[in-house]
């Protein structure tokens, strides 16, 4: 199992927007869907570099704010005949508070 990070209450972001983290590693936005599920991504769009917390969240997707890619944020796989992936980091809500999986700080800093 991997640690955890407490990165803000649930309620700290908006429902069908985001939040950016920043690390050393790079940043990743954390979603919330309109039903309060969260999802985190890395915060840039594979194609054009676009940040996706600024993208429009409907559903369980993110379409980049620069060239309308639409991305599943539960996998990361982009749709539509341009296929890409963003990569995607486990995510979850307890007692009302989103946390985040430190794993990939570990992964990044290795390499």
């Amino acid at each position: 199992m991997s640690t955890m990070i407490d990165i803000a209450a649930l309620e700290e972001i908006p429902r069908q927007g985001a939040r950016v983290v920043r690390t050393p590693a790079g940043c990743v936005a954390v979603f919330r869907t309109a039903t309060d599920e969260v999802f985190a991504l890395d915060d840039r769009c594979p194609h054009k570099g676009g940040p996706l917390s600024e993208g429009i969240v409907h559903g369980s997707q993110v379409t980049c704010p620069l060239h309308g890619m639409v991305f599943d944020l539960a996998t990361g796989l982009a749709q539509g005949a341009d296929q890409g992936r963003v990569a995607t980091h486990a995510a979850r809500v307890e007692g009302g508070r989103v946390l985040l999986a430190a794993d990939f700080l570990l992964r990044r800093s290795a390499a």
